[in-house]
C-alpha cells in the first residue's frame, strides 16, 4: 500500500463513524515528517475516540498495520494517528477551529477522497 493509498484508506474508516469535514492533505516535499495528512472531526470526545480506534482497527485487521504512535486517546480531544506516510489528526471541533492545521499547510494540494475500491 503506498502513501495516498494508505491516506485514502484512512478517510474512508474515518467516514464509516460520521466524521465531518474530513479533509486529504498532501504535504509530500512541504514535510519532512509525512506525505499526507488526513483531518477529521468529531462532535465529541466519544466520537474522536471511535473515528480513531476505527481507524486504528481498520488498518490492523485488514491490512496489519499498526501506527508509529498514538497520542490523545484517553482524552478523545485530539487524536494523533501517525503511520509514517500518512498522519491523521481526529480533532473536537474548537480544538481542529484553535490549532488550525489547514491554515498552517495553507500551501499543501488537496486531494479528493476517492470512492472505496471493491476488495
Amino acid at each position: 500500500m503506498n502513501s495516498e493509498q494508505l491516506a485514502q484508506r484512512c478517510a474512508h474508516l474515518a467516514l464509516d463513524k460520521k466524521a465531518l469535514d474530513l479533509r486529504l492533505l498532501r504535504v509530500a516535499g512541504l514535510s519532512s515528517l509525512t506525505d499526507y495528512l488526513v483531518l477529521a472531526t468529531g462532535n465529541s470526545d466519544r466520537q474522536v475516540q471511535a473515528i480513531a480506534e476505527n481507524i486504528r482497527m481498520g488498518l490492523k485487521e485488514q491490512h496489519d498495520i499498526t501506527p508509529l504512535a498514538i497520542e490523545g486517546m484517553n482524552e478523545g480531544r485530539w487524536v494523533l494517528l501517525d503511520y509514517g506516510d500518512a498522519m491523521v489528526h481526529v480533532f473536537q471541533p474548537q480544538i481542529r477551529s484553535f490549532y488550525d492545521l489547514e491554515g498552517l499547510w495553507a500551501e499543501a494540494a488537496e486531494c479528493p477522497v476517492t470512492d472505496e475500491p471493491s476488495a
